[in-house]
């Protein structure tokens, strides 16, 4: 098979860097996902702990290394991954290229936001650090198949989610003309309708309750119903895990670095690249 032109083909270097850092079925892959693994833990607990004050207070110091090390580590991390892919820039655009962005970006902008007057410009900057559990999606594998059975169904959820509006927006009206009267709580249609969403919800916060002996058949059969009404989404999304298959296919796309393609797959369905350049020829 002839490549086009059109796609650039990786160098040997590159190539060996996408088998570590993007591949789970090689030795070094195996062994690059458990270090970035580990670093992205403690990098969890490391802002986790930042937020104890007791503890913030008296290892500051240690806490600032940490947050230095883990961020240079996830920078040289960052630079391999858009160096192994022969597009970049596509890396760079996708969920995970921006995941890794934002896991850097907070600790090199708060260099230029000194001073107490911005400290808690500071603390909300590195709050994105925590988007840094997104990347444990990368190993995963069955994650994907959740994630394809959520993209099938979101048809189905749209409608049901639709159907919810209208039937909580009906059962607040129908409540308003029961308790408006007689009850302050329920002094409008929209207070109504967050009564019917909390309650059709199972949440039963319990800041607003009917009085009357109709409303309180009316909240108690709101109630039944919300456990039918929870039951549905779960189905829709099992009876498309089901139907869904686990794809065998774990390269990634030495272009832009996406997986999930299909077991038979030659080029990537996101960009076009051929996945296997190295077994074709020129």
């Amino acid at each position: 098979m002839a490549t086009s032109s059109r796609y650039k083909r990786p160098t040997p270097l590159q190539q060996k860097l996408h088998e570590i850092i993007f591949e789970a079925d090689t030795p070094a892959g195996k062994w690059f996902d458990v270090g970035l693994l580990i670093a992205i833990v403690l990098s969890i607990i490391a802002v986790m702990l930042e937020t104890v004050e007791p503890f913030s207070e008296n290892h500051r110091t240690l806490l600032n290394i940490t947050e230095w090390v883990l961020t240079g580590l996830f920078t040289i991390e960052y630079a391999a991954r858009l160096y192994a892919v022969t597009e970049p820039r596509k890396y760079a655009m996708s969920f995970y290229g921006i995941i890794d962005l934002l896991a850097i970006l907070p600790t090199y902008l708060s260099i230029f936001i000194p001073g107490t007057e911005s400290f808690l410009v500071i603390r909300a900057l590195r709050i994105l650090r925590v988007f840094r559990i997104f990347k444990l999606t990368h190993f995963l594998a069955e994650g994907r198949l959740i994630v394809r059975a959520m993209e099938a169904s979101r048809e189905k959820i749209t409608v049901f989610f639709l159907f919810v509006l209208l039937m909580v927006t009906i059962l607040g009206s129908i409540m308003y003309l029961i308790e408006g009267g007689v009850n302050p709580d329920f002094s409008s249609i929209p207070k109504a309708v967050y009564w019917a969403i909390v309650t059709l919800t199972t949440v039963g916060y319990g800041d607003i309750t009917p009085v009357t002996g109709l409303g309180q058949f009316l909240s108690a059969f709101v109630m039944i119903l919300g456990y039918a009404v929870i039951a549905v989404p779960t189905g829709i999304v099992t009876a498309e895990l089901v139907h869904s298959t686990p794809s065998t296919q774990t390269q990634a796309c030495p272009a832009c670095g996406r997986e999930g393609h299909d077991d038979d797959a030659l080029f990537c369905k996101y960009c076009g690249a051929e996945l296997y350049p190295e077994h074709s020829s020129t």
